[in-house]
């Protein structure tokens, strides 16, 4: 790049959702909320008819990396990736599947070469994917693949931190039924996903000493044992293993009264046993401003905290807060040069 910088990479997600529609308000919205330089590997056909269909007036053009940032200020850059298909809002096509997953391993390609600073993904639906081969429970899952194939020599263990105004909250168990969380749930589970967000939160978000707070998985926090034996059994353990690692752990905590405000003035991340335990109270909290940050890679991912929102998909009612706020932290994590 002629400045010395990098664009961010940003993920096409599922065309028919509001992907599309948030990517051309983050540019449109660009100088109002200071939206750094990003490139989208995708499809022109697609965002233009998208961005005609809401009557925004958002110059799109093809491009390559290296132009990314040169033509930001004066038009949406589109490295074009996959097969070309019509825009079909809110309406799931089977077509269009191979190209989201291309999108997402050639924008982590190309951070892995250089020639972007960080991946910022869009909204998926990983039943949508499944027919061309998409193996993994989620977005996060996926990633950490990618990262131990193009990364061999780092370590990666996938950590899914939401990340608020207000709250910042990790599930240790993230895409499972709720019925294999018990036998998911491992002392080693926990430990390891705690040192990956200690580690993170001070190295990213310069903490200098992360108070992290720990969901009990039982109603009650298991109440000594009476309403279930994983908190004496499984997570109490945990935590001694990390207090004698110089890691500050409090909890189990009872997950009912653990996000009021005078409860969350008392730690920096909440960490649950199980996905919903957390991300419910974190988008109850936050959800226009929070965004889905991945730890534990050997590279910066940020992603809006929501989902493909197909209903709202070409409408013009979509917002593009979460993922503006996922644009501006992926430049912020992806500065620091840690990891």
């Amino acid at each position: 790049m002629t400045d010395g910088t990098l664009p961010l990479a940003v993920t096409c997600g599922e065309p028919a959702g509001i992907g599309p529609d948030i990517t051309l308000l983050a540019w449109a919205e660009r100088k109002k909320r200071n939206i750094p330089a990003f490139y989208v590997r995708g499809n022109v056909a697609v965002l233009s008819a998208r961005a005609e269909r809401l009557g925004l007036k958002v110059p799109i053009t093809s491009s390559t990396q290296d132009e990314a940032c040169r033509v930001f200020s004066k038009a949406l850059p589109v490295v074009e990736t996959g097969d070309r298909f019509d825009d079909h809002p809110g309406v799931e096509r089977p077509e269009t599947a191979a190209s989201v997953i291309e999108s997402i391993r050639r924008c982590t390609e190309d951070v892995n070469n250089g020639l972007a600073s960080a991946l910022v993904t869009n909204p998926i639906n990983k039943s949508a994917l499944y027919g061309a081969g998409f193996s993994h429970p989620g977005h996060t899952e996926y990633l950490g693949a990618l990262a131990k194939e193009l990364w061999p020599t780092e370590p990666a263990l996938p950590v899914m931190l939401i990340a608020g105004p207000d709250l910042m909250v990790i599930p240790i168990t993230i895409h499972i039924p709720l019925n294999s969380v018990h036998s998911t749930l491992t002392q080693e589970l926990i430990v390891e996903t705690a040192k990956i967000a200690d580690r993170d939160l001070r190295q990213r978000f310069g903490l200098s000493e992360p108070r992290l707070a720990f969901c009990g998985l039982n109603p009650h926090a298991g109440e000594g044992g009476t309403m279930g034996r994983e908190e004496l059994e499984t997570i109490i353990p945990a935590l001694e293993t990390l207090r004698s690692a110089g890691i500050n752990a409090i909890g189990p905590l009872p997950a009912d009264t653990m996000f009021h405000p005078s409860a969350r003035a008392q730690y920096d991340c909440a960490l649950g046993m199980y996905h919903d335990q957390v991300l419910v109270p974190a988008k109850t909290i936050g959800f226009d401003d929070s965004v889905n940050v991945t730890l534990g890679l050997p590279f910066v991912r940020t992603s809006p905290d929501h989902g493909t929102a197909y209903t709202l998909a070409g409408t013009g009612e979509a917002k593009a807060d979460s993922l503006s706020a996922a644009l501006r932290m992926a430049s912020v994590l992806s500065s620091t040069n840690a990891l």
